[in-house]
């Protein structure tokens, strides 16, 4: 019998992230309908964080990626960002695929932090998502 873990990702990319990582991202998140051809179709076999209209969890799956305002500029000038959220249910065996998706992310993020969690979904722990230095950590599997 399989286990199921809740995934959830929330992070804020820079507005600079290239065209091909947000084409990359809208593919795994459900949002195109294509697999862009610059990914490796073995590493990136399937879309990832594309929400299941049948999942389990409570309230569902969810997948947003959208561009947003992060304040402004000493000059006045607004800043933007790329505001990533997804909240899945995925299987054991599909756990290892979390450093897929991580390894697109983590040189694009705007700041270190606080990334999202996965935990088993009958356990009342979840085991913390963080970025740092183009890095990301700790993945207790």
């Amino acid at each position: 019998m399989s286990l199921h873990y809740e995934v959830v990702l929330t992070c804020v990319l820079q507005d600079d992230t290239p065209d091909t990582v947000l084409a990359a991202l809208r593919w795994h998140l459900g949002l195109a309908p294509e697999r862009p051809a610059e990914l490796d179709a073995e590493e990136h076999s399937y879309p990832m964080l594309s929400p299941d209209p049948d999942s389990r969890l409570p309230g569902g799956d969810f997948a947003s990626l959208r561009r947003q305002s992060r304040g402004f500029t000493a000059a006045g000038d607004e800043r933007h960002a790329w505001g990533l959220f997804s909240r899945n249910l995925w299987l054991d065996d599909m756990m290892g695929d979390l450093y897929t998706v991580m390894d697109l992310l983590s040189p694009h993020i705007a700041g270190p932090g606080y990334c999202g969690y996965f935990r088993e979904e009958f356990d009342t722990e979840p085991t913390t998502l963080t970025f740092r230095e183009g890095a990301f950590g700790p993945l207790k599997l």
